[in-house]
């Protein structure tokens, strides 16, 4: 090979952004930047869920693996053909860690019950990896409208919801689900999950609300769709890191000045009366039903049986520190194991339904750490750029804390909603490709701020 690739920490140049932040139709936008095309899914219109540690798989399958590959293949082809690979040292850092997780799950097919499928989906995490290395080297060179790219996330989710309503009327049992007590659930399954779309459509809405980046009506539409959306869900998991992320944003917000302070105490104070008056009029016992959806105390304790799932991961790492092995071990030793120990019935659990204790189900103790590390990184660097104005010469690349604030928000839900199922932490789930997403782009905002700083640095003070 004849291009030098290259590691570079101190790379003072400022790159060629002619055009590069010009705003692109959708689907030009999906052409050029196809890491965005993985936030579809693709949509699965199966009746049930195959278990690829039994040898099932289907054309949704084919279709899943074949979507990431074609967009990996063009990712590695890039990759080749790139003469230099620009990436600052705070960014490569995670990476490094992202790089050396895929190699503890590799590791793991050594000892995991299915080897095959342990070695296949570390496989597709290292695909997934490579997608999200040449997003962030291609958008040093020449970074995209990144306020566009909040509008398009947003327009993917209100697509697959849209779906989710027409799958809805033609085949109810796709997308929801009957339970005791809670009713029917609107989850989206495998079309598309509205656990995450509708949260995210929420945020951003009123992140565009808040910074008037659209119509104040046109935000707030959104945003009672994606509330709505987030309540059919009927899961206190997705409603409670929701309220957690809104929260965030309207403390960020609350901090912007005195009279938004002023607005936003007020308001809280406006609710607590409200709530008040709700509660001595419809009475303790009645909202609690709505809240707890039928299930006892005892069910709410054990976070509907999760914590007996928890429990067997952590017994079974600390007498193998290793883990169980990538994405099988869980779903095979859990099955084999729990039905005598927990007295639970494992038919249905594939996962650990948390993303950190899938994590170190996976791979053991030392992977859980290196997880943990790199969403602390991840979350430090967004945090760092989110209250820092970028330097004037960088106006043209979109380079602002508004953007970075907005994919800062999406992640933390995404860590959030992790406390309450595994997708965020299994490979080719549609929650765990939106993450992926919203990690490379805040990667890629850091990275190009960090140019930014370093030339303000260098330039000569103004006299």
């Amino acid at each position: 090979m004849n291009q030098a690739a290259q590691w570079i920490d101190e790379d003072r140049r400022q790159p060629s952004t002619a055009n590069s932040a010009d705003r692109l139709s959708f689907l030009k936008f999906l052409l050029r930047y196809p890491i965005f095309l993985l936030a579809f899914g693709p949509p699965l219109l199966r009746s049930s869920g195959i278990d690829a540690t039994k040898g099932m798989i289907d054309v949704w399958s084919v279709l899943q693996v074949g979507l990431l590959s074609s967009i990996a293949l063009r990712a590695i082809l890039r990759l080749a053909l790139t003469r230099a690979i620009l990436i600052p040292k705070q960014i490569r850092s995670v990476l490094k860690l992202a790089f050396w997780l895929g190699v503890l799950f590799l590791a793991s097919a050594a000892y995991s019950p299915s080897r095959l499928v342990s070695v296949a989906y570390s496989i597709i995490y290292f695909l997934v990896f490579v997608c999200v290395v040449e997003f962030i080297v291609d958008t040093y060179k020449a970074p995209p409208n990144w306020m566009q790219c909040i509008f398009h996330l947003r327009l993917i989710a209100l697509m697959l919801l849209v779906l989710d309503l027409i799958v809805l009327f033609f085949n109810s049992r796709l997308v929801t689900t009957v339970e005791g007590g809670a009713g029917v659930r609107f989850g989206g399954g495998a079309v598309g999950p509205v656990v995450l779309i509708c949260p995210v459509i929420a945020i951003i809405s009123v992140f565009t609300f808040q910074h008037s980046l659209e119509s104040k009506g046109r935000s707030v539409f959104f945003f009672l769709v994606g509330l709505a959306g987030t309540f059919s869900t009927q899961s206190r998991g997705c409603e409670l890191a929701l309220l957690f992320t809104l929260s965030i944003l309207a403390l960020r917000w609350a901090k912007t000045g005195r009279r938004t302070a002023y607005i936003f105490i007020s308001g809280f104070l406006v609710f607590m009366l409200f709530f008040g008056v709700v509660l001595g009029a419809v009475g303790g016992g009645s909202i609690w039903r709505i809240v707890n959806r039928g299930e006892s105390a005892k069910d709410i304790a054990s976070a509907s049986g999760r914590t007996a799932m928890w429990q067997f991961v952590i017994q079974y790492c600390v007498k193998h520190p290793q883990g169980m092995g990538y994405v099988a071990g869980f779903r095979m030793i859990f099955r084999e194991q729990s039905a005598s120990i927990l007295r639970l019935n494992p038919a249905s659990i594939g996962n650990a339904h948390n993303g950190y204790f899938q994590v170190l189900a996976d791979a053991g103790w030392l992977a859980l750490a290196i997880y943990l590390i790199m969403l602390t990184m991840i979350v430090r660097l967004a945090m760092r750029f989110a209250n820092r104005i970028p330097h004037r010469g960088f106006a043209s690349d979109n380079l602002s804390r508004e953007s970075i604030e907005c994919f800062m928000l999406v992640l933390i839900y995404c860590l959030a909603e992790g406390m309450d199922t595994s997708g965020f932490a299994v490979p080719l789930t549609v929650v765990s490709h939106w993450q992926n997403i919203i990690v490379a782009i805040i990667l890629s905002i850091s990275a190009r701020l960090i140019l930014a700083s370093r030339i303000s640095r260098s330039e000569p003070a103004e006299l």
